[in-house]
């Protein structure tokens, strides 16, 4: 599977996008409050830097949640019966989520600050 051309790899990684938005409720919604981001920073017009953080953190949470889908498939394949501790790996990692969720939140709200502070 190694060294395949990039347009091939391009594909599975498109692949693995496409099921995860078909299947996966969180990703979905992440993807929507991104492209609200987005439409935020079109709308607000900040300086740069904060089109490069947002735009950074939402690409960030994603990742993460792909990450997080990628493990809980993984988990649920390998071990499909019910254990406390597969239980506590999906926790984690949807902690993992939602702490960089709250992350972006702040720089959210700081850049919303800034915008439309006088």
């Amino acid at each position: 599977m190694k060294n395949r051309p990039f347009r091939e790899r391009l594909g599975f990684a498109l692949e693995g996008l496409a099921h995860a938005l078909r299947t996966e409720r969180s990703l979905r919604a992440q993807a929507v409050i991104a492209v609200l981001a987005l439409l935020a920073l079109a709308l607000l017009r900040p300086a740069p830097v904060w089109w490069a953080l947002v735009g950074l953190l939402c690409v960030l949470v994603l990742a993460a949640e792909l990450f997080n889908t990628a493990l809980e498939e993984l988990a649920d394949h390998l071990h499909p019966e019910r254990d406390p501790r597969i239980r506590r790996v999906k926790d984690l990692a949807a902690a993992a989520v939602l702490m960089l969720s709250l992350g972006a939140l702040w720089v959210a709200a700081l850049m919303l600050l800034s915008v439309l502070r006088p």
